[in-house]
């Protein structure tokens, strides 16, 4: 499956962030990390924000909810109009219907693991989403060094969706840059998070290309 970039706009300018949404038109999907300074020691922005950056955003809005009882939030998000809405295994007390019920309000369902989470207690409930986020930083902070003790769990995985034949894509975010998306691109995954590696270079659109075709010669 081809390589797809979702500049994370955790990088990006705060007070200037539709311009900076319009910056990765060329990217396939906007990262939007939502931290509520609970579930991790950060804090970004909640739904009214969200909503509006959907509204502007110029690609799609691929949503990653950081925060406390998702069971009981992350539906408004997808109302919101996200096309997927991730949220966190390790927070999630009913991760099956949760998925279930983005997904019939019209999102796809990701299910996020910190590096330390295991991968195998999700596999048998692949079918139940469209994608799996392996975290290769602990979530809470941008530029961040990446974790390459993720990688197996991302090979672990890939095995099971192809074993499965799913059409399920595994995401990788945190430290994701020329140095390592290649590492994390034949261990199976498809989808990149790229937060400074993108903001901070000199051409925004030819980095995210840049990723791209790095990742594209070794997605599976």
């Amino acid at each position: 499956m081809p390589a797809l970039i979702h500049p994370s706009i955790l990088s990006a300018d705060f007070a200037n962030l539709e311009r900076d949404l319009h910056a990765i038109a060329t990217a396939d999907a906007a990262h939007v990390d939502v931290m509520d300074y609970h579930f991790v020691p950060n804090l970004t922005l909640g739904l009214p924000v969200f909503e509006r950056l959907v509204e502007v955003s110029p690609v799609p809005v691929d949503g990653h909810l950081m925060i406390a009882d998702p069971d009981r939030w992350a539906p408004a998000y997808a109302e919101a109009g996200a096309a997927s809405v991730t949220f966190h295994a390790e927070a999630a007390q009913a991760p099956v219907r949760l998925a279930r019920e983005l997904r019939r309000l019209g999102a796809r369902a990701g299910v996020a693991l910190r590096p330390a989470t295991p991968v195998e207690p999700y596999l048998d409930l692949l079918a139940e989403v469209d994608m799996i986020l392996v975290m290769t930083v602990e979530p809470g902070f941008g530029g961040q060094s990446f974790i390459d003790g993720t990688l197996p769990k991302i090979r672990r995985a890939r095995a099971a969706i192809s074993e499965q034949d799913l059409d399920v894509h595994i995401q990788v975010d945190g430290g994701v840059s020329r140095s390592t998306i290649e590492r994390a691109a034949e261990a199976g995954a498809n989808v990149f998070v790229a937060g400074s590696a993108v903001y901070g270079a000199d051409d925004v659109p030819a980095e995210i290309e840049t990723l791209r075709a790095m990742a594209d010669q070794h997605t599976h």
